[in-house]
């Protein structure tokens, strides 16, 4: 099992749900089994799924911080994808769980405040050899900083060529345990969450063919 963790360590990025709808895709795509693995001590990943009436993704529940390095390595012998939500700020517990990675998606909102603190999380990254990804979220369609933020955020490391945009669709389908794929099949928000994904498991796949420290170094802090 190859694990997945959405990482930032700023606040209201959407890694909740970028999680939830990036591991309900893979799981359609015939990726999995998907497991998720909630590590925010809010349980909002965790909350969204007990809402959820589909039999997949599955949950990894009842798991503590010092149990997770065990149950990660044990959960490495499955077949399929973990995808790992982690709590804001807390880099201690951040680290660990991006120390166990196969590849960190870090997800940044096009605005100065989220661009100052993507260095922290890149820098765990890096310390463990691990490769990372950027998404951007929230954005605004045709504004500055959403134009900006491509090239603000590739001079760290790379970025994803899908943008997920501030949908209300998004928050809405988060709300009973749904995603927007799920809701609106042929929507936009559909279209960004699969076209993001694919380009997610092309560098899954790059990650598992090529060592993680030379990933690490090619996509690192320059």
């Amino acid at each position: 099992m190859q694990s997945i963790v959405i990482a930032a360590r700023k606040g209201g990025a959407s890694k909740t749900t970028l999680a939830a709808h990036l591991g309900v895709m893979a799981e359609m795509s015939g990726a999995g089994p998907v497991t998720f693995l909630d590590a925010d001590p809010q349980k909002t990943l965790t909350l969204w799924w007990h809402d959820r009436e589909a039999p997949a993704p599955l949950l990894m529940e009842g798991v503590s911080p010092k149990e997770l390095g065990r149950e990660l390595e044990r959960a490495r012998q499955a077949p399929g994808l973990l995808f790992i939500d982690t709590p804001p700020l807390e880099t201690g517990t951040i680290g660990d769980v991006i120390a166990l990675a196969d590849l960190v998606v870090i997800p940044v909102r096009p605005s100065p405040n989220d661009f100052r603190g993507v260095s922290t999380t890149v820098e765990l990254a890096k310390r463990v050899g691990k490769p990372f990804v950027f998404v951007i979220t929230q954005a605004t369609p045709r504004t500055g900083l959403t134009q900006q933020a491509g090239l603000i955020l590739s001079q760290f490391g790379p970025v994803a060529t899908t943008i997920m945009h501030n949908r209300v669709d998004y928050a809405a389908s988060m709300t009973d345990g749904r995603t927007v794929q799920e809701i609106d099949p042929k929507g936009k928000g559909t279209a960004e969450i699969r076209e993001l994904w694919e380009y997610l498991s092309q560098q899954l796949s790059i990650s598992a063919n090529q060592q993680p420290s030379k990933l690490a170094l090619a996509g690192g802090v320059r």
